[in-house]
C-alpha cells in the first residue's frame, strides 16, 4: 500500500479556514480546488461502488488491530501480497505488542526479510510495540494524533487503522487514491492531505465506511496507472478524465469478494 511521498502532518487544533491569516506574517493557506463533479454525481458514483461491492474489504491479512497496524507499517512501498507473505508467519506467533516485543528485532527482521526496507521496519515494529505497552497499556489507540506519535506511524496508516479496525469516517490516500483524485478531478490536489481533504468535503456520509477501499481497488483493478481499463468502468459515463477512452459505463453487477492475494 504505497503512499506518494509527503510530509506527514498532525491535525491543528482550531485551524484557521482557507485563505485566513494566523498572525501579521503568515501566509494565506491555499484554498482547496473544488471537485469537477456535482454532489449528485458523487452520490451516483458511490451508489455504483456500492452495488459492485457491497463489503469491500482491505487485501492485508491481519487478525486485529495490532496486527493490522503492524501490516499497514510494513506495506510501505511494498505489495500488500509481499507484506502478506511475509506476516502469515509472524502473525501466528507475535499477534499482540507483548509477544512482538518478547519476539525480538532479529526474530522480526528474519520473518520480514523479503519486504523492502525490512531492517528498519523490524526495528519500527518493536519500538511501536514498546510504545504501544508504554504509553496505551498494549491496546492500538482510536486517536489519530495518539497513533502518529507511534514508531513508523504516518498521517496514511493512521487513517487506514481508524478506518478498518474502528470503523472511523477517514480517507487514507495511498498512490491510487491520489492518482484517481487527481486524474478524474474528482479531489484535485498537489498533496495527499489536499486530496483528503477534498474526499472528505465531497463523499456523503452514507458512503465514508468503506469510500476508501472502494477507490483503492477500483484504482488497482480498473483505473490504473499506466493504462486505464475504461471498458470494465462502472462510472465511465461519469468520468470526466481526459484520457477516458468510452462513455459507455460497464454492466453495474456485483463481484465476488476478493481472496487471499498472492503475487504470481
Amino acid at each position: 500500500m504505497a503512499s506518494p511521498k509527503s510530509k506527514n502532518s498532525q491535525t491543528v487544533k482550531n485551524e484557521l479556514p482557507p485563505g485566513r491569516r494566523d498572525g501579521a506574517n503568515a501566509k494565506p493557506r491555499p484554498r482547496p480546488v473544488r471537485s469537477r463533479y456535482s454532489p449528485a454525481e458523487v452520490h451516483e458514483i458511490f451508489r455504483r461502488f456500492l452495488v459492485k461491492r457491497p463489503e469491500p474489504r482491505g487485501e492485508l491479512e491481519h487478525v486485529n488491530a495490532f496486527t493490522l497496524l503492524v501490516a499497514v507499517v510494513l506495506s510501505a512501498q511494498a505489495t500488500d501480497a509481499g507484506v502478506n507473505k511475509a506476516t502469515r508467519a509472524l502473525f501466528k506467533v507475535a499477534d499482540t505488542p507483548q509477544k512482538m516485543l518478547a519476539l525480538g528485532e532479529a526474530k522480526v527482521g528474519d520473518h520480514i526479510r523479503t519486504i523492502g526496507l525490512w531492517r528498519n521496519k523490524a526495528k519500527n515494529v518493536i519500538a511501536l510495540s514498546q510504545a504501544l505497552i508504554s504509553d496505551h497499556g498494549g491496546e492500538v489507540p482510536d486517536d489519530r494524533d495518539q497513533l502518529v506519535e507511534l514508531p513508523g506511524v504516518g498521517r496514511k496508516t493512521a487513517n487506514v487503522v481508524l478506518n478498518m479496525a474502528f470503523g472511523q469516517h477517514t480517507m487514507a490516500v495511498d498512490t491510487h487514491i491520489f492518482r484517481i483524485g487527481n486524474r478524474l478531478g474528482l479531489a484535485p490536489g498537489k498533496t495527499p492531505e489536499q486530496v483528503e481533504q477534498g474526499l472528505l468535503r465531497i463523499i456523503p456520509d452514507e458512503y465514508m465506511r468503506h469510500a476508501h477501499h472502494w477507490l483503492i481497488l477500483h484504482g488497482r483493478y480498473v483505473c490504473k496507472a499506466r493504462k486505464p481499463d475504461c471498458p470494465a468502468c462502472v462510472i465511465a459515463d461519469i468520468c470526466k478524465a481526459e484520457e477516458k477512452t468510452t462513455n459507455v459505463p460497464a454492466p453495474l453487477v456485483e463481484i465476488a469478494p476478493l481472496g487471499p492475494i498472492d503475487e504470481a
